[in-house]
C-alpha cells in the first residue's frame, strides 16, 4: 500500500483544476515572465558568446585555441579538476556517512561547516589562503625553510578550489542518505557482511545517482572557479592561469576573438553539464519515485 504521506501529495486524477487555481491568463503571464527572464539572462548570452568567439571565421577561433598559453590554461583547468573532483567525492562520502549514519556531538556544527563556502565570498576564502600560506602569512617562514610552495602555483590553486566545491557532493547525499536510513546496512550486516562491503555493495549503490548529481555540479564549479583562484595563482600567464583567469586576460588585451573562444569551450561545459543534470534529474527522480512507492 501506498505511503499515505506521499499519496496526499498526489493530485487526483481528474483534478487538474485542484492543483493548479491560476487563472489561464495568469499561466501565460507567469511563463512569459520566466521565458523573457531565461532569454535575457541565458539563451543572449550565450548566443554573444559563440558568435564573438566565431566571428572572424572558423581559422582564427582554432588558432586562438591553439595559442600556447590558452593549452596551458585547459590543461590546467582539467588538472585542477581532475584533483578536486575525485577529493570532494572521498570527503562528501565521509561526511554524509558520519552525519546521516550516525548520532554524534558536534553533528550540527559539522553540518553547517559544511555549508560554509555557500556562505563566503571566494575571494576571501582565496584571501585567508594568502594568509596562511603567503610570504608573510603565518605558515609561510616554515614553508619557504622547507622550500614548500603552495601560493601562486597548483597547490594553491586546488586548495582554494576545493575549498569552494566541496559542499557539492556531501549536500546532495547527505538528505538522501537520511531519508533512506540504516535499514538496508542493519539488514546487510545481519548476513554477515563486513563494512566495506556493506559500503560497496549496500549504501553507494543505494545513493549512485545522488552522488553523481553531486560530482556533476562539483566539477562544474571547479572549471568555472574564478574568484578564489584568482586570489591564490598569481596570475602567471602559461602556468597558473586557468580558463576563467585566461579569458579575463585576454579580454583585457582586447583579443577578443581569443577571450570568446576559450569563454566558448566553458559555455559548452556549461551546456553539457546542463544537458547531464537534466538527465540525471528523470533518472535520480523515476528512482526515488520508485522508492517510495513500494
Amino acid at each position: 500500500m501506498p505511503d499515505p504521506e506521499i499519496k496526499s501529495y498526489e493530485p487526483h486524477h481528474g483534478s487538474r483544476s485542484a492543483a493548479v487555481t491560476e487563472s489561464r491568463p495568469a499561466r501565460v503571464a507567469l511563463m512569459a515572465v520566466a521565458f523573457a527572464f531565461l532569454g535575457i539572462f541565458l539563451v543572449l548570452p550565450l548566443i554573444i558568446v559563440f558568435n564573438e568567439a566565431f566571428a572572424k571565421g572558423i581559422d582564427a577561433y582554432t588558432e586562438a585555441l591553439g595559442n600556447p598559453d590558452t593549452r596551458s590554461a585547459i590543461r590546467l583547468t582539467l588538472l585542477v579538476a581532475a584533483i578536486s573532483v575525485p577529493l570532494n567525492i572521498v570527503f562528501g562520502i565521509s561526511a554524509a556517512w558520519a552525519i546521516a549514519k550516525f548520532e554524534f556531538k558536534g553533528k550540527a556544527f559539522l553540518t553547517t561547516l559544511i555549508d560554509l563556502p555557500f556562505s563566503v565570498s571566494p575571494v576571501i576564502s582565496g584571501l585567508v589562503y594568502v594568509l596562511l600560506f603567503g610570504a608573510q602569512g603565518l605558515l609561510g617562514s616554515w614553508l619557504k625553510a622547507h622550500g614548500i610552495v603552495i601560493l601562486f602555483a597548483v597547490p594553491g590553486i586546488v586548495l582554494a578550489t576545493v575549498f569552494v566545491t566541496f559542499p557539492f557532493v556531501a549536500r546532495e547525499l547527505i538528505p538522501l542518505m537520511q531519508e533512506q536510513g540504516n535499514g538496508d546496512e542493519e539488514a546487510a550486516l545481519s548476513l554477515g557482511a563486513n563494512g566495506w562491503q556493506t559500503f560497496w555493495y549496500v549504501t553507494l549503490p543505494n545513493v549512485k545517482w545522488g552522488l553523481l548529481y553531486g560530482v556533476l555540479l562539483c566539477n562544474a564549479r571547479a572549471m568555472g572557479e574564478f574568484g578564489a583562484v584568482s586570489v591564490v595563482s598569481g596570475h602567471i600567464r602559461g602556468l597558473t592561469n586557468t580558463m576563467p583567469l585566461h579569458v579575463e586576460i585576454l579580454y583585457n588585451e582586447y583579443n577578443a576573438v581569443g577571450a570568446f573562444a576559450v569563454a566558448s569551450l566553458l559555455a559548452g561545459l556549461a551546456l553539457v553539464t546542463l544537458v547531464l543534470k537534466t538527465l540525471l534529474e528523470m533518472r535520480y527522480g523515476a528512482e526515488i519515485a520508485a522508492t517510495r512507492g513500494h
